[in-house]
């Protein structure tokens, strides 16, 4: 690979904010990648939109809708931001793993790796 770790990092969340945007239909606030051996941990921050948060502080169930809601648009997207990140590290995907809090916006994406990346 002819990337450093850090370029590998900025791409991935430069890819994370365009697929939030385009598939999500919202960027979040902030995003940081940390590649961490065979771990790619994505942090986002303001991610939820401002019906989510009414939905969300409405009640448990308002939480629980606006999670499962998430949930099911990443698992539909699964392929894509595999494909995604496999074209960044050029290592395969195992599996995606997320989380999103709805009391402060922040969504954790977390993608494990066949093996850790090489880097120039």
């Amino acid at each position: 690979m002819t990337k450093t770790k850090g370029q590998c990092e900025a791409e991935i969340s430069t890819a994370i904010i365009k697929f939030e945007k385009e598939y999500m239909g919202r960027g979040p606030e902030d995003t940081r990648t940390i590649i961490v051996d065979d771990l790619v941990i994505i942090r986002l921050n303001g991610v939820i939109t401002k019906a989510e948060h009414h939905l969300a502080t409405s009640g448990e169930k308002g939480c629980s809708l606006v999670k499962e809601t998430r949930m099911q648009l990443i698992e539909k997207a699964r392929p894509l931001l595999e494909a995604t990140v496999h074209a960044i590290l050029d290592v395969q995907v195992k599996s995606l793993h997320t989380d999103i809090s709805t009391r402060t916006g922040e969504r954790l994406i977390i993608f494990t790796l066949e093996h850790a990346p090489a880097y120039r």
